[in-house]
């Protein structure tokens, strides 16, 4: 076990209690015990508008006292810290003061929860600040110069057990950003004829269900060309090499599928096994591809992303991903759910238990549907020859003087644009 006494040994053992380095975060950790026993935590990028940190605040401190109470222990008190590096001429000291008001709402919101914060930490420019200890011998105004990486107990104790600082916040945006090279036109281009192909194809009788298994088929056959591919263990060659797998007309068939709601269930589903991985790479590649003015349409892979990230165990990314989805689709219904959970440090295995009975009703159903039809009833049987003719009853008079139109109902031009929109619309 290892002990943290001093607002330096916090500082160096944030990015070991994460697994990664929090950059532009405000990080909050549970305390359990007398002798502070860390628990759960929560992280969120720092909004830049200072008017939104209060009700973010409420929401963090919420979101992690809720998360320990259904877990069983509700917190003893917190620890906060606020990761942000300079902007242009800025200093480590000015972005400590430019915070100060973060961390004072921080702590009024977790007060108000009956939870006290006991340290909340500024760290920027390799230095770090205490809002907390007015004595200037120990907290000087200039900061304290953060340990060196790797030299302190606790970053032993770590890489003893065999834990590893995973990427940034950072690197994990950049594997998910749109492209922005040369082959953005081709990529734009391409988005723009599958566009137009999709919606005359939906005009069609049964269009929309042909086009729903034709996505997930290619998704499929892509997946695979994924897997044989020969494996790759720098994380820019991997997804340049992903890139390459893909050619400008698949991505953007799959880019436009992956908008209907029924479409991204069935494409969740792959998010446990040997598949999970393979589906992550390709939710990675896909939102690589939402260029131009198709942003939006980023939010539907970024979500996917986000979920089997955060299925396999990987917190960071799922939030990150998730984050990226919200940003690009604000009222993504599908990504607003997966982010409460994820950020909440909930377990993913109940929506993992939902997937899998859609997956197994809907194989039911499709089995039942090959089975063969029942044989039709009998005809009624013949009359026996000499037998006297029996009456037939009168047949009712139709109301109203014209024929009933054999017509059916809703095959107009007008129902037939009212089914593209609803095909079209990316309410979740």
């Amino acid at each position: 076990m290892v002990t943290l006494r001093t607002p330096a040994e916090l500082a160096d053992a944030l990015p070991y209690l994460l697994g990664f380095r929090p950059e532009e975060s405000v990080v909050l950790i549970a305390l359990h015990g007398e002798r502070g026993r860390f628990g759960g935590r929560v992280r969120l990028g720092i909004p830049g508008r200072a008017e939104d940190w209060p009700p973010i605040a409420e929401q963090l401190a919420q979101c992690l006292v809720g998360g320990c109470e259904r877990r069983g222990a509700r917190p003893d008190g917190i620890v906060a810290f606020l990761c942000a590096e300079p902007d242009g001429a800025e200093t480590g000291r000015q972005v400590m003061e430019r915070l100060r008001p973060l961390a004072q709402v921080l702590r009024t919101a977790c007060g108000s929860l009956d939870v006290p914060v006991f340290e909340v930490v500024c760290i920027s420019a390799g230095h770090f600040w205490t809002y907390c200890c007015p004595n200037e011998e120990c907290c000087p105004p200039q900061g304290v110069p953060l340990l060196r990486p790797g030299t302190s107990v606790l970053a032993a104790a770590t890489a003893y057990a065999g834990t590893q600082v995973g990427v940034t916040p950072r690197e994990i945006r950049a594997r998910l950003t749109p492209w922005e090279s040369a082959a953005v036109p081709d990529q734009r281009a391409a988005l723009d004829a599958a566009g137009m192909e999709i919606v005359r194809r939906i005009m069609e009788e049964g269009g929309h269900a042909e086009v729903a298994a034709d996505t997930l088929d290619l998704a499929r056959r892509i997946m695979g060309r994924m897997t044989s591919a020969p494996p790759v263990s720098d994380r820019l060659e991997a997804d340049l090499q992903d890139d390459e797998l893909l050619a400008h007309d698949e991505a953007a068939a799959l880019i436009l599928g992956l908008q209907n709601r029924t479409t991204r269930d069935q494409a969740a589903e792959w998010m446990e096994g040997d598949v999970a991985a393979t589906a992550l790479r390709l939710w990675r590649a896909l939102a690589r591809r939402c260029v131009g003015g198709y942003a939006e349409h980023a939010a539907a892979p970024l979500s996917l992303a986000g979920w089997v990230a955060w299925s396999l165990g990987d917190i960071t990314e799922g939030q990150e991903a998730l984050d990226m989805a919200l940003c690009a689709d604000p009222a993504y219904t599908f990504a607003q759910l997966l982010h409460h959970a994820c950020a909440g440090d909930l377990d993913p295995e109940p929506i993992r238990r939902c997937l899998r009975r859609e997956r197994t009703g809907r194989d039911a159903k499709e089995s039942r549907t090959d089975l063969p039809l029942p044989a039709e009833p009998p005809g009624p049987e013949p009359e026996p020859v000499g037998a006297a003719p029996r009456r037939r009853r009168p047949a009712r008079p139709k109301s109203g003087n014209g024929a009933r139109s054999t017509e059916r109902p809703g095959t107009g031009p007008q129902n037939r644009r009212r089914t593209i929109r609803r095909a079209a619309r990316n309410d979740t």
